[in-house]
């Protein structure tokens, strides 16, 4: 398998240049990934229509990956739930090492083959659900055994790599390969790769619960109120939508607990 992603960087003597030239290049690489994610997006389409129909009977979304793969799905799965509202097992992200792995990098973790079935036999994971294993590399052993293990199981797979033909993406169902190339630091996927997963994960997930009907116009409409922020939003929201004065506004969202519900019931007075 040829890996891009591990091919030398196109600039050298990065230690002789100017900070300035240092910004000014990893932006120029950076300006690159878009473009890559847009080859891609009847990939994404794919995945995210599949992704969709499974959850609407009632299946969940898992990611699985190793070190910046594996920390990139679980953001993406913790914002889940207080973006749309949705329960916080609905999403799920799991790296190779356990929780501690989130924070500092566990040795040879990602090189076992077996333990990211053991890690999603744990939430039960069945032929209902979604498995997306991310890792830029596409070929990660954690990953490629995930993968393997649940299409015996029945699971509908899928993946984001940034490498193309590689062992990852011929055992997912629905693939989404990035091509992002060599990285300006060379072999540190955690730049431009990393970059065109989290690019992909927000489509993903976004347009997933656009489907689900998490999203009213262009709000979130289902967002949790968790802080002033967010409450403040959700409050202007109620004002755009009813024409009530701030206040009151305030008080609707207070009374109901979110957007949808304040509208809803403001509509049957």
């Amino acid at each position: 398998m040829d890996r891009t992603t591990e091919k030398d960087s196109r600039y050298n003597d990065l230690e002789k240049m100017s900070v300035m030239e240092i910004l000014q290049n990893i932006n120029k690489e950076d300006q690159t990934v878009p473009l890559a994610v847009a080859e891609s997006l009847p990939q994404i389409e794919a995945l995210a229509t599949i992704t969709a129909k499974k959850m609407k009977d009632g299946g969940r979304l898992f990611y699985i990956g190793a070190g910046t793969s594996g920390r990139l799905g679980i953001v993406d799965a913790s914002e889940c739930p207080p973006t749309f509202g949705v329960s916080f097992d609905w999403v799920v992200g799991i790296i190779a090492g356990g929780d501690r792995a989130i924070r500092k990098a566990i040795e040879f973790a990602e090189d076992d083959t077996e333990q990211a079935w053991k890690d999603l036999s744990e939430f039960r994971i069945s032929a209902k659900d979604v498995l997306v294993g991310v890792a830029a590399s596409g070929s990660t052993p954690y990953v490629i055994g995930g993968l393997k293990k649940a299409n015996d199981n029945g699971v509908t797979t899928g993946c984001i790599v940034c490498n193309a033909g590689s062992p990852i993406a011929a055992e997912a169902q629905y693939p989404v390969e990035v091509i992002t190339g060599p990285e300006f630091l060379t072999g540190s996927t955690r730049m431009k790769a990393g970059t065109a997963q989290k690019l992909v994960l927000n489509m993903l997930s976004t347009s997933v619960m656009i489907q689900l009907g998490r999203v009213k116009g262009n709000k979130m409409v289902d967002m949790q109120l968790t802080n002033n922020k967010l409450i403040d939003r959700g409050t202007y929201m109620v004002m755009k939508e009813t024409g009530l004065d701030e206040s009151m506004a305030a008080e609707l969202l207070k009374k109901y607990g979110s957007v949808r519900k304040a509208l809803e019931n403001y509509k049957k007075i």
